[in-house]
């Protein structure tokens, strides 16, 4: 039996772990379904991984196709309903052809397609005998969607569009599961019907063949190349492909919105334009609920590794002392906690909004989509970026041996960081919400009630006016009073934001020279959606000892570590006094003592196995040394004891017989 080294810190927890799991993973089903499946994956050694970064890019990507093929081998064989297949891809965590093809390629069919057109094109997808991809991004272009270049025409001698790449940039780039795999693709192009312009539409797009797998006539696609990182996200086929007139039936226009007539006439069907964001929600909070998976890994791997990690401090030859005593990683180390906690419950929260949204489109209500929009946007962004610096801030926590690939932290971080770009760059999206912003603010005082997470500037006057009444550091433990400040920051950033905008004769010259401070008005506004989801999420009734009081302490921890690190704003607005900033710092670093206790405990509550984390410095039993030790000895280097090429080139350095070497 193994020794568990970090037994002395599990039994300091002051909560109950196996409730803390049920919180993490949204309900007790959820939580059993996720236990059983990662099991499952972690104990067949078909799904094993550590040794991807040793392998060449083809051997890499077969290895990859091997395990998908696998992967829905075992779904078949046992059954596996939605969910559960979901959660397998998930634990094999290696980014492949299906996460495109369940991921954007089916949703798209389901969000865009006519019924007919579903009832063709689904049971294919779902039964996998056309493998599909999502062909947006071009060459040219990626966030601005109406600079697409690709064109589709319609050609009504034949009843079809003839889609096409008109120019190098026109190419579409980046689509994942593209490159090699794809039957299929969901393309997006300019639609060209009697010589007008019709704007960017979805078209299915038959890329390869069937039988032979070879692009069909007027195809050229191919593989984009190596991308950052070792292993990675190198498994996946990130795709170029190129259009040359190739014939398209009509009846392949994703025609749940627009349809086009066999004469050529674009018509809107009774079908809202607007029923395309449900979409987007879907994938936006998809992509939130992977930031909280993707740092809570980095931040487990982290928090046991400081444990384990003894540094300095001994007297007399005693122990040393652990690393994750030190008030400094304790302060850089505990944030990171608190947001992946405060991650996942805006994560919940917007599975809550993905249906309140669909109900709603369906009800032809769409009162609410243009805040959905700029919030989903909003926390899109923050949430990605504030994961790819935490996963990359966890690799410096963890010191030196941090860098190493077993770390589990470099892969991860090469296979997070492309989230910040795709689906919406982080700041052309801040910019975005800004833009929504700036007009709930000019529409205040018109008796346009300002809806959903903006509601908060229906108070604009006294947010204005309040001045917040801490008197001591416990205060700011109050709800209240951190939400007060929260939204006086938020509003009087925007206010002033909205004042600096009136004074320019042209609108969009404003938002082009304002653009930076604009970012900064959409940052504030979305971190008080967070911090306030966090405290609904405690306003609830949450079984098990302890556990709502961890959670109380992230939430104080997320908060007021932001608060400090945007100190400027709190101040500058005028929302609290440097006095009161000053306490906020010492109940900051009370909080920190209380949490120090949990925190192994509370990475525990992940219920990450230790296959899917890949981490020797995470490893639950916290054995790290004797690990990474044995680890180094499997590197093909140590194959041979004398390097290959030493005799060859070393050998003459230091018997100095360079003259007649040949170099």
């Amino acid at each position: 039996m193994e020794v568990d080294h970090l037994a002395d810190e599990r039994s300091k927890a002051q909560f109950d772990v196996e409730e803390m799991k049920i919180v993490w993973a949204g309900s007790r089903h959820a939580f059993q379904v996720s236990d059983r499946i990662a099991r499952l994956v972690a104990s067949d050694p078909a799904f094993q991984k550590d040794h991807r970064a040793r392998l060449g890019r083809k051997e890499l990507f077969k290895n990859t196709l091997r395990k998908a093929a696998y992967a829905w081998k075992r779904i078949n064989e046992l059954r596996l309903t939605e969910e559960e297949a979901s959660r397998l891809r998930f634990f094999v965590d290696e980014p492949a052809f299906t996460d495109l093809h369940w991921g954007m390629f089916v949703p798209a069919i389901k969000g865009q397609g006519t019924e007919e057109q579903q009832q063709k094109w689904l049971p294919l997808a779902h039964k996998m005998q056309i493998i599909g991809c999502y062909a947006q991004t071009e060459l040219g272009h990626g966030s601005n969607v109406q600079g697409l270049e690709t064109t589709a025409t319609f050609d009504p001698q034949t009843d079809e569009f003839i889609i096409h790449s008109p120019t190098l940039t026109s190419s579409k780039w980046w689509p994942g599961g593209l490159g090699k795999v794809a039957t299929h693709g969901v393309i997006y192009a300019r639609l060209l019907t009697n010589g007008q312009e019709h704007g960017v539409h979805g078209f299915i797009v038959q890329i390869r063949s069937l039988d032979d797998h070879l692009p069909l006539p007027g195809i050229t696609v191919g593989d984009i190349g190596i991308k950052f990182g070792s292993g990675a996200y190198n498994t996946m086929d990130n795709g170029v492909l190129r259009f040359d007139q190739v014939r398209i039936p009509r009846n392949q226009m994703l025609m749940r919105v627009s349809q086009v007539t066999r004469e050529g006439k674009v018509v809107q069907s009774d079908v809202p334009r607007q029923l395309v964001y449900g979409t987007m929600v879907f994938v936006r909070k998809t992509i939130v609920g992977d930031a909280s998976n993707a740092l809570s890994r980095a931040v487990c791997i982290a928090t046991r590794y400081s444990a384990v990690r003894r540094q300095f401090g001994s007297q007399k030859g005693g122990l040393e002392t652990q690393v994750i005593d030190y008030k400094t990683q304790q302060n850089r180390l505990f944030p990171l906690l608190a947001s992946a906690y405060a991650f996942r419950v805006v994560g919940e929260w917007m599975e809550w909004l993905y249906t309140d949204v669909t109900q709603r489109l369906k009800a032809n209500d769409f009162s609410t989509l243009p805040e959905v929009h700029a919030c989903t946007a909003g926390l899109k962004s923050l949430t990605t970026s504030a994961t790819a610096d935490g996963i990359e801030e966890c690799r410096k926590l963890c010191g030196g041996h941090g860098y190493l690939h077993s770390s589990g932290l470099p892969e991860l971080f090469a296979v997070y960081v492309p989230a910040c770009t795709y689906e919406g760059d982080n700041i052309v999206l801040l910019l975005q919400v800004a833009r929504f912003l700036m007009k709930t603010v000019s529409q205040l005082g018109s008796g346009k009630k300002a809806v959903g997470t903006t509601a908060y500037m229906g108070r604009v006057e006294q947010l204005m006016q309040c001045r917040c009444d801490v008197q001591n550091a416990e205060d700011w433990l109050k709800p209240s009073i951190v939400m007060e400040a929260f939204e006086a920051r938020a509003t009087r950033m925007s206010v002033a934001c909205a004042r600096n905008l009136s004074k320019f004769g042209n609108q969009e010259e404003g938002f082009l020279e304002l653009s930076a401070d604009l970012v900064e008005v959409a940052v504030a506004h979305c971190q008080l959606i967070v911090v306030s989801k966090f405290i609904e999420k405690l306003q609830q009734d949450i079984p098990g000892k302890g556990v709502k009081n961890q959670l109380e302490n992230l939430c104080s921890v997320y908060a007021l570590n932001i608060l400090h690190k945007h100190l400027g704003d709190f101040l500058s607005t005028g929302c609290i006094t440097p006095m009161q900033a000053s306490l906020a710092n010492d109940q900051l670093r009370s909080l920190y003592s209380q949490v120090r206790p949990n925190a192994v405990a509370l990475v525990d509550a992940f219920n990450y196995t230790d296959h899917f984390l890949s981490s020797i410095l995470g490893r639950y039993d916290g054995n790290v040394y004797p690990k990474l030790y044995e680890d180094a000895w499997k590197d093909p280097l140590n194959d041979s004891i004398v390097p290959d090429g030493f005799h060859e080139y070393v050998q003459p350095i230091l018997k100095q017989q360079l003259r007649n070497a040949k170099l």
